[in-house]
């Protein structure tokens, strides 16, 4: 049986701080980290003296902003809305207006600040939450720092940044030397929500907590592994993100090569955040380098054009809204890559994102190597391979594949499978990604988070690929959408002999 973490939250209840987000009004304040908290209070996980101090540019009452929260925690938390938690959070939520530029701005919320440290006796302990533009994380960071918000002396203060951290290598650089000359490496967070998913925290202790698998985790029993991350949506509203990152920064630079390491990573010395972090390093370090021909030869790039999803007509990206009409923005990208180390050499890793597939789902496919066809080489049937997935989203769970005798008189061979999935049960409440990285950085738990040098690493590897690309011409749209992706991306594995898995 896997081990249900959605229980296992362990708080120091002497712990106490304030968050404060910048970006307040923003989607993602209302969507996922407003509801978070709620679902924290809910499961009594917040500690008692916290406050939340929301910071945007439009202007709000403390009231009116508590009423919009309000709207926003029925709409998107996980529990139904309670009433007497929503006023024991409520009470602890306020709002301050200013433009992320302005120095009066700052002096007036340190000032503010400090009255709420003596109200809720929260001693200096902070968490600076960036929700906000990547333009803005510098801007930020330096002013809390040239208005004394930033002690490091007096309590603790945090700042939690969300991706994209950069838009390269270098700008990732300039931007991680302006934040480091704030706050110290272990209190920077930087956030890939993936990492907060039920399942994506599981995989760890699938790998290492059973005797039935971690014997067989290497070259001689694996023929390959399969990471994939498909949606069904097109770019929505986001056409003006999406046109600058495309699937290559917005999703490979960090969703795909955190479930690649979490894969690929040796077993580490304890369960402790560096000696986590320091073996998901090695597997980044040791991804094969690519050359221009390996770029042209393993890496297949798409964008969907019309087509139709869920039998509806939809249009082509190059039609969605802020996107340009002749944009070379891929919304598809399938590569093959390998992990140059001892125990993985010769296995190839799949890794195949897209938007408008036919399906969502995100799924880390195990396909062991066959067996000799000898002893079962004349009966009816045939044999399939072993496969064991880890099924990150919409359904959480593990299933496996194996070869039984099909019941009957004759002798033949069926695949026999075992599935088990975590949140298909009436009841079961998973917390939400953000719920989680929420928690873990009040207590200070900083595993879940990218430390700088992965992020580098991870660079370096999807900057190759697209300075090879800026060389190459593209054709677009090559898949409508609603279909698996590119041909391409069917011939990328076939040529291994080798297809592409789903498993519902």
């Amino acid at each position: 049986m896997i081990v249900n973490t959605s229980n296992v939250f362990n708080f120091n209840t002497d712990t106490s701080g304030i968050m404060i987000i910048f970006g307040g009004t923003g989607d993602l304040t209302h969507r996922k980290l407003m509801p978070a908290l709620y679902n924290l209070q809910c499961a009594q996980k917040l500690p008692a003296n916290f406050a939340v101090v929301a910071v945007g540019r439009r202007y709000r009452s403390h009231e009116d902003y508590r009423y919009e929260v309000y709207a926003s925690i029925k709409n998107f938390a996980r529990f139904d809305m309670q009433e007497k938690t929503w006023h024991e959070l409520r009470r602890k939520i306020y709002y301050q207006q200013f433009n992320f530029t302005d120095d009066s701005g700052y002096t007036r919320l340190a000032d503010f600040l400090k009255q709420i440290d003596e109200q809720y006796q929260t001693w200096g302990n902070r968490i600076f939450y960036l929700a906000v533009a990547p333009e803005y994380f510098g801007v930020i960071v330096e002013k809390l720092q040239a208005h004394g918000m930033v002690h490091n002396g007096a309590g603790w203060q945090r700042v939690m940044i969300e991706k994209p951290f950069g838009r390269d290598l270098y700008s990732a650089q300039q931007l991680n030397q302006k934040i480091t000359g704030v706050f110290a490496e272990k209190n920077i967070y930087r956030i890939d929500h993936y990492l907060g998913k039920e399942m994506m925290q599981n995989i760890m202790v699938i790998r290492f907590a059973n005797m039935l698998l971690e014997p067989l985790w290497n070259n001689q029993f694996i023929d390959n592994i399969q990471l994939t991350s498909c949606e069904k949506v097109g770019v929505k509203d986001r056409g003006e993100y999406y046109e600058q990152a495309g699937a290559l920064l917005d999703m490979v630079q960090n969703h795909m090569l955190q479930l690649l390491t979490l894969t690929a990573m040796e077993p580490p010395a304890s369960l402790d955040t560096e000696d986590v972090r320091n073996e998901k390093v090695k597997v980044l370090s040791a991804l094969q380098e690519f050359s221009p021909e390996l770029v042209q030869k393993n890496v297949v790039r798409g964008q969907y054009g019309p087509g139709k999803a869920q039998g509806k007509p939809v249009s082509g990206y190059r039609q969605e809204e802020r996107v340009s009409p002749d944009s070379n923005t891929e919304t598809f990208i399938a590569l093959k890559v390998h992990v140059e180390n001892f125990r993985w050499a010769g296995v190839p890793f799949y890794i195949r994102t897209g938007k408008r597939m036919p399906y969502k789902s995100t799924q880390i496919i195990v396909q062991f190597k066959p067996l000799p066809k000898i002893l079962y080489a004349r009966l009816n049937g045939q044999m399939h391979p072993n496969l064991l997935v880890i099924k990150i989203q919409p359904q959480e769970g593990v299933f496996i594949q194996f070869n039984a005798k099909k019941p009957g008189t004759e002798s033949q061979i069926a695949p026999a499978q075992m599935d088990f999935c975590q949140n298909c049960t009436d009841g079961l409440n998973s917390p939400e990604a953000y719920e989680r990285l929420l928690f873990d950085a009040l207590r200070g738990d900083s595993t879940l988070f990218t430390r700088w040098d992965e992020v580098e690493h991870s660079w370096r590897f999807v900057d190759t690929i697209a300075a090879n690309w800026k060389q190459q011409d593209s054709t677009f749209p090559n898949y409508p959408a609603g279909s698996l992706g590119p041909r391409e991306a069917e011939e990328l594995v076939a040529r291994d002999d080798r297809k592409w898995l789903h498993i519902k």
